[in-house]
């Protein structure tokens, strides 16, 4: 491997440099401003993420995309979710045609219902060539060297085997799968379950109701996941219950810490604006919930927090209304993943 372009300086683009890193001979990370470039050459340090951590020394930045992807081997896609597509497509007239992509990017295209992997093959052609990565994993804890894991799906073994063998590390376990469907909605969902989560720990409910939040709502991402052809088997792995369990609890959440900021009276754009990051639940709450309504999905937890986001609701109304509804069996809604790979091979 000779070259690898990373494509988005956000914490998550950040940090994965530094897993590439070690693999490779070069690693160009491209960033939007040129001001953030002129940091990142001369102090080897994002100004913006991760301020303290610093670069490997085979990296180097770019504002210039042609440049980014100039003779790359592989293109790893870090832009928020709602600009993937805008960034793929600008992507496609100098990206090499035999480049493998891997998208980091979690969520669900509103009204095309498509994951971000679909997002990026529709732009860039031969869906073969891409993947989808997602676990539990801070920026924050991956650049101080602690043990993380993740899964890198694709529905080519040899794209999925490629991207393990980049980032495999003493400190990183990559798992391969061929679920990315599975996979990519587990990314999605669990970030509108962790925004639920914030809210109620903001309100002062304790670990029962979080627990609470956190089962039910891999429930809601196995009836998600079912419907889209995906295997529910899924959500108990790396891409489900491991990312909904640190995103739904960890300090570094930034969905968890929404879901308080929320309770406390702040707004999304003053929270975003404070913190310079995406919250990526947000959007994927609008998404999924539209998706859900299309296709006769029950998804309670999604629609209490688009409520609480876009309809007005007062968040004690919609807390109750998830608290007041009528308990059915654990795990219905599954057996629809058998009626959806049918209609597929159809």
């Amino acid at each position: 491997m000779s070259r690898v372009a990373v494509i988005g300086a956000g914490s998550w683009g950040t940090a994965m440099t530094g897993l590439v890193a070690p693999a490779v001979n070069e690693v160009v990370l491209w960033a939007r401003t040129p001001e953030a470039v002129a940091a990142l050459n001369r102090d080897h340090r994002n100004p913006n993420h991760l301020p303290d951590y610093t670069l490997a020394a085979n990296v180097s930045a770019t504002s210039d995309l042609s440049l980014a992807v100039c003779d790359a081997d592989a293109a790893i896609l870090a832009t928020p979710s709602a600009y993937l597509r805008e960034t793929c497509r600008s992507l496609a007239p100098h990206l090499a045609e035999d480049a493998r992509v891997l998208v980091l990017s979690k969520g669900m295209e509103r009204g095309s219902h498509l994951l971000m992997h679909e997002v990026a093959a529709q732009e860039l052609g031969n869906p073969t060539r891409v993947a989808a990565l997602s676990g539990p994993n801070h920026a924050e804890e991956i650049c101080r060297g602690m043990v993380s894991a993740a899964v890198v799906a694709s529905e080519n073994a040899e794209t999925a085997a490629f991207f393990q063998g980049i980032l495999a590390g003493p400190t990183f376990r990559a798992y391969v799968s061929d679920d990315v469907r599975g996979v990519e909605c587990c990314g999605a969902v669990k970030n509108v379950i962790a925004i639920a989560c914030g809210i109620a720990s903001g309100m002062g409910m304790g670990d029962n109701t979080l627990a609470v939040l956190m089962t039910r709502g891999i429930a809601e991402i196995g009836r998600v996941v079912a419907a889209l052809g995906g295997d529910p088997m899924t959500c108990m792995g790396l891409a489900g219950m491991g990312d909904l369990v640190v995103t739904c609890t960890s300090e570094h959440s930034r969905n968890r810490s929404f879901g308080r900021a929320l309770v406390a009276g702040e707004t999304l754009e003053s929270y975003q604006a404070r913190t310079h990051m995406v919250v990526e639940g947000v959007p994927a709450s609008a998404s999924v919930l539209e998706l859900a309504q299309e296709r006769g999905i029950e998804v309670p937890i999604t629609a209490g927090v688009h409520a609480v986001l876009f309809e007005g609701r007062p968040i004690g109304d919609a807390m109750e209304g998830l608290l007041t509804r009528a308990p059915r069996t654990e795990f219905y809604g599954m057996e629809e993943r058998e009626i959806a790979s049918k209609e597929k091979q159809c």
